[in-house]
């Protein structure tokens, strides 16, 4: 991806009372998009107005608006970040949708159900923060080793499976403080046999292990984390910073789950795995604060869908003085779109269910998994079912999937047969008339 071009220096651009005027619309558009200079310098300018003149505008009331935190770049100069009225509109739809989530709230939305919709989530993270690290399969065969829980044929699969891992393992943490042991505890879990030293499983870079770079998918560097010797250093400054309760400064708990992310992708503090490491540690911060229908979102997928969006977000805060809020808002955005993505999943799935219920009655012995089971082989005719992933996507025992899919199958309403040692099922040809005559 191209770098960002740097932006002309603010301070030297003369500035007139009668330019706050002029600018104020356009400064108003600007902070609420947060555009940087590459953007904004294509905007429609008000006559007589320069580029440089609303982006010296912009900043001069970002600067006001700025509230800095005690992480610092190797120079000494802190990040600091602001809430626009577009951040604070996005804070109060997730927090809207954490007090208002069906997933809390429908009663008919049983456990069952929510196992399987926070099942699917950790699947689909598990899957798409490996993909982001250069985890190299498809989403298909992926799927499948989790559902089956066959083991890990390779590298990449190994990474999905060590994220699917960690990923239900992180809410036994959410009582604890940020400290270094849990987080490089996380990194054990989510790097293990995946690193190209076994070694640098859950320890930090050091020296001796020379410089590392950010690189983007062509290969150009993207960022230059600060040295090793301050690691240790920078990470229990952002320990300190996280676990500090400040009665006289609030910061929001989904901006520092947020800043989490960004500060671990900044110092890089491991030789590799840090992206699926930090991607953790704001799940565990979001759960640790109540947010518990983050079980339910994959944020990362949102995130690989719009990847260069991401490094460019990244690059805007390390570039333009060290403002996050580039960073905040690409996150923020990506959370609600990965909220929408739930409910229209959450919808899908209760038509499925009312499509289910409307069978049951004349097959009264089935249950809830068996009725689900046939709503989507009804939905998808060429499905392919099997003991293992009936069981994992229920969390059920084998043989309780088992007795499941053989009552199917006695009753005329799956098909099977046998690969290898495995049993395979699959709807029966005219499954549709047989639930629905």
């Amino acid at each position: 991806m191209k770098i960002p071009e740097k932006a002309p220096s603010w301070t030297e651009t003369p500035l007139i009372p009668d330019d706050l005027i002029k600018t104020r619309d356009l400064v108003i558009k600007a902070n609420n998009e947060y555009l940087y200079w590459d953007d904004l310098k294509y905007q429609p300018m008000p006559e007589g107005i320069t580029p440089e003149q609303v982006w010296a505008m912009v900043k001069l009331s970002r600067i006001i608006h700025t509230r800095y935190i005690p992480l610092a770049d190797p120079k000494g100069k802190k990040f600091g970040y602001w809430q626009p009225d577009s951040v604070l509109r996005e804070l109060h739809y997730i927090d809207q949708q954490a007090g208002g989530s069906i997933l809390v709230e429908d009663s008919s939305v049983i456990a069952e159900e929510k196992r399987g919709y926070m099942i699917n989530s950790l699947l689909d993270e598990a899957i798409s923060s490996s993909q982001i690290e250069g985890a190299v399969t498809t989403r298909v065969v992926a799927k499948g080793m989790l559902q089956t829980g066959r083991k890990p044929k390779d590298r990449a699969e190994q990474m999905i499976y060590n994220n699917y891992i960690s990923m239900q393992e992180i809410k036994e943490h959410t009582k604890e403080p940020l400290s270094i042991d849990l987080i490089t505890k996380i990194h054990t879990s989510m790097t293990k046999d995946t690193l190209d030293d076994p070694a640098w499983e859950g320890r930090f870079r050091a020296p001796e292990d020379g410089e590392i770079h950010v690189f983007d998918d062509g290969q150009k560097v993207l960022h230059v984390p600060p040295p090793a010797s301050s690691v240790s250093a920078s990470m229990q400054e952002l320990c300190d910073f996280i676990n500090m309760e400040n009665e006289n400064e609030f910061v929001n708990p989904v901006i520092k789950a947020i800043l989490i992310h960004f500060w671990i992708a900044y110092v890089h503090p491991f030789m590799d795995g840090n992206g699926r490491t930090a991607r953790a540690l704001f799940y565990w911060y979001m759960l640790k604060h109540k947010y518990w229908f983050f079980e339910y979102l994959s944020v990362s997928t949102a995130i690989l869908s719009a990847r260069a969006q991401y490094y460019r977000a990244f690059l805007y805060s390390e570039i333009d003085d060290n403002d996050a809020t580039y960073f905040i808002m690409y996150n923020l955005m990506a959370i609600h779109k990965t909220i929408e993505e739930l409910n229209a999943y959450i919808k899908r799935k209760q038509k499925e269910k009312k499509r289910a219920y409307r069978f049951a009655l004349r097959y009264p012995t089935l249950n809830f998994r068996q009725r689900t089971l046939l709503a989507s082989a009804l939905e998808k005719p060429q499905e392919v079912f099997t003991i293992e992933t009936h069981s994992n996507v229920h969390g059920v025992t084998y043989q309780t999937a088992r007795t499941d899919l053989l009552a199917l199958k006695d009753m005329g309403l799956l098909e099977m047969r046998k690969e290898g040692k495995k049993f395979i099922f699959t709807p029966a040809p005219n499954l549709a008339e047989k639930l629905e005559s």
